[in-house]
């Protein structure tokens, strides 16, 4: 048996019904979003749980071959981002993993949201446009679409909703790179929403209030 990444998880004060898997960024961990959860006001009638993995530790090229915990290695942060794909689709395929675990618990695949932060958000780009079953949403934050050229769009979610949120002061990932994922995801007909913040690399209070609410609209739709 293979054995599942760690996670942070939330549970709702009853029984689950519905599950949030939110992907952290480079160098952090699954404890980096856990504290903007009440922040998020999601409807109390909603039995949402919510699971934050943490990445691996893994040798990263831009900090000089150091481990640090990543989804995948990030050869150079030009423009084009070379990045370690083969790495990426594995760390998807380890998600994958606790949407089967949140199966067994009882959580249908339809009531399951995807979410991820800059590297997070890009493992999330591949594994929910891939996965071969129905989910409830994307959620991708300060990212970019590293595989757009390679995935392989999954036709039980072609009609996934999308939310990308990015800040407008974003140097890390610029504004750009999410802005072209939006564009192909509206040219290949997905329901995306994009929405741009007074930040830089990281949320602010408005798009936590942004995201819930849409959160709240996801989920609601599957009751």
């Amino acid at each position: 048996m293979v054995d599942l990444l760690k996670c942070v998880e939330i549970e709702p004060h009853g029984a689950a019904e519905f599950t949030v898997i939110w992907l952290h960024g480079l160098g952090a961990n699954g404890h980096d979003f856990e504290p903007i959860v009440p922040s998020l006001r999601i409807d109390p009638t909603l039995q949402v749980r919510f699971v934050f993995p943490h990445a691996p530790h893994i040798p990263v090229s831009i900090n000089n071959g150091m481990e640090m915990p990543a989804w995948y290695d990030i050869i150079n942060l030009d423009l084009g981002r070379e990045i370690d794909a083969t790495q990426l689709r594995n760390s998807a395929i380890e998600i994958s993993g606790l949407i089967a675990r949140e199966n067994e618990r009882g959580i249908k695949t339809e009531n399951i949201i995807i979410a991820g932060f800059s590297q997070g958000g890009a493992v999330g780009y591949e594994l929910a446009l891939s996965y071969p079953n129905k989910l409830a949403g994307l959620i991708a934050l300060s990212t970019y679409f590293a595989t757009q050229k390679t995935i392989k769009l999954s036709p039980a979610n072609r009609k996934l909703p999308v939310f990308i949120g990015h800040g407008r002061q974003d140097q890390m990932v610029l504004p750009k790179m999410g802005k072209e994922a939006y564009d192909f995801l509206e040219d290949q007909n997905y329901p995306v929403e994009h929405h741009e913040y007074e930040v830089a690399h990281g949320v602010d209070m408005d798009e936590v209030k942004e995201i819930g609410t849409w959160i709240n609209r996801a989920f609601n739709r599957g009751k």
